[in-house]
């Protein structure tokens, strides 16, 4: 049947009325902000004028984000492109409309990564957030989420080479290209991991993350500690897990100027006292704030396995999930109130 003029409008209003998510974040961000860092990306000069023209470098970034978002593969996200009138209606796309294709999306991803801009985008949207009213505020809590990986089946032998720096013996190239050198194994709660770790830093009052480091998994989360506090916030308090407690954290965050909001973890020969059990339960209503980030980005992408190869694609990858994050907070703040 030859769809109406108004049919599309119609389909975009009803949307509209079922409150499209997608829809909330294009009328609360000004994507433009991202387009000056988004250009250096695309530095190099064309060779000539012949063939197509790259599309355009904030629709692409925001390509990017729908795949953070929702966690899709390449194909994937080409395909519920040209499928969802609404990921068509986010990246202002008509029916009629080119939409890049699966190699066109992971060689702006690997522009992204080659020209090390990640952690410029990130910083820019925290500054834009302060600027705009949502300044972080009210202290700090810390936390790292396990990224799965694809998990690797090396013999010991292979995994005690990859360990020390080495390429295993008799690995060709296309083998090389296939194996994650750079995630390592962890335990938690006796289950095994596989992949890396995203250690971030939220502000209490927004619960927007203010700062993120991705590591291996193996990496204690305390590793990380001191280079995720955040001195712009406006209170001195931090939040953190009993991972993070120890003597030497403790000194750090005094002599910081930090006040230190730690949870305490009994032991075999020394149990917690009563007073000690009703400091954890008080800290906990704020530190677990920061579990309602991960919630979020899990519920949103269904499966947050990482869909790269090596820590430098996956710190782009983590580091658009949890700009991806940001924004969609964003829009949730300035659209409810």
């Amino acid at each position: 049947m030859q769809p109406g003029f108004f049919d599309w409008q119609n389909r975009f209003e009803k949307l509209d009325t079922i409150k499209d998510p997608l829809c909330k974040l294009n009328r609360a961000v000004n994507w433009e902000l991202f387009r000056a860092e988004l250009a250096a990306i695309r530095d190099r000069q064309r060779k000539s004028n012949a063939g197509a023209k790259p599309y355009d470098a904030v629709l692409m970034f925001k390509v990017l984000l729908l795949q953070s978002l929702y966690n899709l593969s390449y194909e994937a996200v080409e395909y519920q492109i040209l499928d969802r009138m609404s990921f068509m209606r986010f990246l202002g796309l008509q029916a009629g409309d080119p939409v890049p294709d699966a190699k066109t999306i992971w060689v702006f991803r690997e522009q992204l990564k080659a020209a090390g801009r990640m952690e410029q985008l990130f910083t820019q949207f925290n500054d834009y957030l302060a600027a705009n009213g949502y300044a972080a505020k009210q202290g700090q809590i810390v936390d790292a989420s396990i990224v799965a990986a694809p998990r690797q089946r090396n013999s010991r032998e292979e995994n005690r080479q990859i360990k020390e720096g080495k390429t295993p013996e008799g690995w060709q190239d296309a083998k090389k290209r296939q194996k994650d050198v750079d995630a390592r194994w962890t335990k938690k709660n006796g289950k095994t991991y596989y992949g890396y770790k995203n250690h971030v830093d939220i502000d209490v009052k927004h619960k927007f993350i203010r700062g993120y480091a991705v590591t291996d998994a193996s990496v204690h989360d305390s590793q990380v500690f001191e280079e995720l506090l955040d001195d712009n916030n406006s209170s001195r308090d931090v939040y953190a897990d009993s991972a993070y407690r120890s003597e030497e954290s403790i000194e750090q965050l005094e002599e910081l100027g930090f006040r230190e909001h730690l949870q305490r973890k009994g032991c075999k020969n020394r149990t917690l006292t009563k007073w000690e059990q009703q400091g954890n339960r008080t800290r906990a209503r704020k530190r677990s704030r920061i579990e309602h980030v991960f919630g979020v980005q899990a519920m949103m992408a269904k499966n947050l396995i990482l869909r790269c190869i090596g820590m430098i694609r996956a710190r782009v990858k983590i580091g658009l999930r949890n700009l991806a994050y940001n924004i969609n907070r964003y829009a949730l703040l300035e659209t409810t109130g």
